[in-house]
């Protein structure tokens, strides 16, 4: 029974994850055939809907790391898509259920759930350097949507810059510190994969400042 239980806590996070990941793959997809940092909309879509059942796994896991990492980005892909003129075109009933559910859930995990939040923070020895790590690292994957947020209102579209992949490759270093203490192989394989993905940005968005830069001097 308690296999059955860990496998399910396991799939819930590897499909969590898996969504994290589709979003990065397509996402540099659509970067490599532009030749320029791209921010579809679906890349907004799938990181919602991984945000949430992310959440749902960390309070399964009582992982507080994992719980803060998700308190803020999930709104920000919400704003993202409404930057996009996207959210408008999501039905109402989902736009409702979207907005309410992560509200039900953390009034649950505060209000209903004291036993629970305990357990929660007795999990996590904040006096431990690697568990410092692991929250500092999710605290810059949060950051990196601050600023990624703030650069696309700044311009009024959504975007994708490079202090975002910086950020991004810098937290993940991190929290694969974190998962191989934890021996978390949800968060190993996702930031080994993630890694790869952001360094690629990096030098998409290098060489696509480059070929403007030529394009200037050119013109």
């Amino acid at each position: 029974m308690e296999f059955i239980q860990q496998y399910w806590i396991y799939g819930l996070g590897f499909f969590a994850q898996s969504l994290f990941g589709a979003r990065l793959v397509v996402q540099l997809f659509h970067s490599e055939k532009q030749g320029k940092v791209a921010s579809p909309t679906i890349f907004w879509q799938l990181s919602l809907l991984a945000s949430f059942l992310f959440l749902i796994y960390g309070v399964v896991r009582n992982d507080i790391v994992i719980i803060l990492g998700q308190t803020l980005s999930y709104f920000i892909y919400i704003r993202n898509l409404q930057l996009k003129h996207d959210w408008a075109k999501i039905p109402f009933v989902i736009r409702i259920i979207l907005l309410v559910l992560p509200v039900v859930t953390f009034a649950w995990i505060v209000v209903g759930a004291n036993e629970k939040m305990a357990s929660i923070f007795s999990n996590s020895d904040f006096t431990n350097p690697v568990i410092v790590m692991g929250a500092i690292g999710q605290l810059m994957l949060n950051l990196r949507f601050v600023h990624q947020w703030y650069y696309s209102e700044k311009h009024k579209t959504s975007l994708l810059p490079l202090g975002f992949w910086i950020i991004s490759t810098l937290a993940s270093v991190l929290i694969l510190i974190y998962a191989s203490y934890r021996i978390d192989p949800v968060l190993l394989v996702a930031q080994g994969m993630g890694i790869f993905v952001y360094v690629r940005n990096i030098f998409i968005y290098r060489k696509q400042k480059a070929a403007l830069s030529n394009e200037f001097k050119n013109g």
